[in-house]
């Protein structure tokens, strides 16, 4: 069937295409054209029932309600597919900066022993107010089941 020739190319095209360059300017640009001509023959196959019906007669799919189902796959894959890709981007950049924010916050050693040789400069604000307040409060001991000790 020549439908199955269409859908595993596009599968393999997309897979390619958004795995190589998936948060270039091109890329995007592409997904935006994309979503466009889905939307219009979404339109078009609501508001046409026979031309759909036509072209899936012309690929080798029995009725044009499958060649929509097909269609929804790879429209589906596609999603899959992006969405992923977009999370491990976002995943990524979270882990770059909590990376920057670690060291941005991080202190020196001291090298003074009656301080148990733990840094704890006083002076200075940190970036984050419930950061101070956890650091001024001491936090009440607790045993491993969870109960305070006594």
């Amino acid at each position: 069937m020549v439908i199955q020739i269409i859908l595993i190319a596009t599968a393999v095209v997309l897979f390619v295409f958004f795995i190589r360059s998936s948060h270039s300017v091109r890329t995007q640009a592409f997904k935006r054209i994309g979503f466009v001509i889905f939307l219009f023959l979404s339109l078009d196959a609501v508001l046409r029932p026979n031309d759909t019906t036509w072209l899936a007669h012309k690929v080798g799919v029995g009725r044009g309600a499958d060649l929509l189902l097909y269609m929804l796959v790879a429209a589906f894959a596609f999603f899959a597919i992006n969405t992923f890709l977009r999370f491990r981007n976002l995943e990524r950049r979270f882990t770059d900066l909590a990376r920057a924010i670690a060291l941005r916050d991080a202190q020196a050693p001291s090298a003074d022993p009656a301080r148990g040789g733990q840094a704890h400069d006083t002076t200075q604000t940190p970036a984050f107010p419930a950061q101070a307040a956890r650091e001024e409060s001491p936090e009440p001991e607790t045993s491993l089941s969870g109960g305070s000790s006594r």
